[in-house]
């Protein structure tokens, strides 16, 4: 058993040193990664050739439709606007809220960013804010970084819910209990990211001084709506709601308590650069220049579970393929209108035409868009087969059993880090959900622990693991432009991960028989 969970980790290990140590790309370090689960699969696991290949291309599926098409969507509605040159008066906008890049961060990554995540997901939580940080004049690797950091908590309820409703789904347990569980036990979690995010926008703790306050609120009036908006109304709306909060008292926060100081404009963004004439914008020429991300948000909404006259039948615009055919094999979905990706794609093309651009030039723009990003395709498809190989050929599956015979009584201490394996690998926090929620579960029945804790902490866990995940960074790094430099973003994120593992293990264990 202990060889099968060493060979087992040497995809997720060689992710690690490739990143680190080799400092290689995503779209070289990625397919090797890919290469070596199939040589292990096939030759240790015994699974049949035409398994590894089907579990393989349903990977290459799950990797084009819908992620990659999410992310392409997202930068491609972003290139839209810088081409009809609206993204400056976005720029003007924001620097007129603030010129101060620690309150951009808190108030683009950390709220907008947990608003894309809570309506959307697939990695436009990622991509559109760090695309507009880098537009603002944001270093691009600390742009990419700090978006990705951002997209761990909120994403236990992103997506409309999804995470928690699929676990409250297995474990038979409302999804508004699992969600506020999962939330009480990340709100440490909740409250210190957006002091990170200031600290490594700053590049120093010393970035804190005149911004504590802010950033406390900017944590506090996302969590404390986050958590009532669970407990009183359900699991689909709590980051969404919690987001919207905090992105308006930063603001307010941000106008009131942020001093204009000699030893504050080293934070500053070059605001002359990003000013349109006398400075003046009108409302009309403002919501022209939000139009698509307007459009992107009204679309999402639209089409979500929430209005399900609209989302029901577009939900039925779908083809189920059997892609992989071995043990536990089920259709493939495509699900062809009601994804993000598309609905996106929609804004983007309606909302660049009425910003004057013609349908020739918004094609160029895709095209270029799909040029610039073929790098972070190659990495999303490579990590997206890698992960479907693992988990059909019981790879993930031996890494947990181990850990559960090794651990024992002090298991809650690694569970955490249990969820948040094939987030790891996958890039989204659902698959580890599927995985991992019943085992999790029947552990906790084994100690004695109530299910929904250790179903809950397995959220957690597994939205933590976000920050690193190979397909976050390539997202992050492709929405600013800086293919190739993953090893840079993954230095900066990979200790928030290990600091973030240590506070939920410590949580699940110390306060495993709690019940909320």
């Amino acid at each position: 058993m202990f060889l099968k969970f060493v060979l087992a980790v040497l995809p997720i290990i060689w992710l690690i040193v490739g990143f680190s140590w080799f400092k290689m790309s995503g779209h070289k370090a990625c397919p090797i990664a890919l290469l070596i689960t199939t040589i292990l699969s096939f030759v240790f696991w015994k699974m049949p050739f035409m398994g590894v290949l089907t579990a393989a291309l349903e990977g290459v599926a799950l990797a084009i439709w819908p992620i990659c098409l999410t992310i392409v969507s997202a930068v491609f509605v972003y290139n839209i606007i810088v081409h009809t040159k609206n993204m400056e008066v976005i720029k003007a906008m924001l620097t007129r809220v603030s010129v101060d890049k620690r309150v951009l961060v808190l108030i683009i990554a950390w709220g907008f960013g947990g608003f894309m995540e809570g309506m959307a997901g697939f990695g436009t939580a990622v991509a559109i804010p760090a695309s507009i940080l880098y537009g603002l004049g944001v270093n691009p690797i600390y742009a990419a970084a700090v978006c990705m950091l951002s997209n761990t908590t909120p994403t236990i309820c992103g997506s409309i819910g999804i995470p928690s409703i699929t676990a409250g789904a297995i474990i038979g347990v409302p999804a508004a209990k699992v969600a506020l569980t999962a939330i009480v036990q990340s709100s440490p979690i909740v409250i210190l990211t957006p002091f990170i995010l200031v600290i490594t926008i700053g590049r120093s703790v010393k970035a804190l001084k005149g911004m504590f306050l802010v950033t406390l609120i900017s944590g506090a009036s996302f969590l404390i709506p986050e958590y009532f908006v669970a407990k009183y109304v359900g699991a689909e709306l709590p980051v969404v709601i919690g987001a919207l909060t905090s992105m308006a008292s930063t603001i307010l926060a941000g106008r009131l308590l942020v001093k204009e100081t000699e030893e504050n404009k080293k934070y500053h963004v070059k605001k002359s650069e990003h000013s349109l004439g006398d400075g003046s914008i009108s409302l009309s020429r403002g919501i022209l220049a939000w139009l698509p991300f307007i459009l992107i948000l009204c679309f999402l909404l639209l089409t979500s579970t929430l209005f399900p006259m609209i989302h029901n039948p577009l939900a039925t615009i779908k083809t189920a393929v059997q892609i992989y055919n071995g043990n536990g094999a089920s259709k493939y979905v495509f699900t062809w209108i009601a994804t993000p990706g598309i609905v996106m794609l929609i804004a983007g093309f309606i909302g660049g035409s009425i910003q004057k651009a013609s349908f020739g030039e918004m094609l160029s723009v895709l095209k270029k868009t799909l040029i610039e990003m073929k790098k972070t395709i190659i990495t999303i498809v490579s990590v997206i087969a890698t992960a479907k190989i693992m988990g059909y050929s019981g790879m993930v599956g031996d890494i947990a059993t181990l850990a559960v015979a090794v651990t024992g009584s002090y298991y809650p201490l690694i569970a955490p880090f249990i969820g948040s394996i094939v987030t790891f690998v996958a890039g989204s926090a659902t698959p580890s959900v599927v995985l991992f929620t019943g085992l999790q579960a029947q552990t906790a029945k084994t100690l004695g622990i109530p299910e929904v804790w250790l179903a809950a902490i397995n959220i957690c866990g597994a939205v933590s693991a976000k920050a690193v995940s190979p397909q976050s960074i390539a997202i992050g790094v492709a929405a600013v432009g800086i293919a190739g430099e993953e090893s840079k973003v993954f230095n900066i994120v990979i200790k928030y991960y290990f600091f973030f593992m240590i506070i939920l293990g410590v949580i699940a264990y110390v306060f495993k028989g709690a019940v909320i």
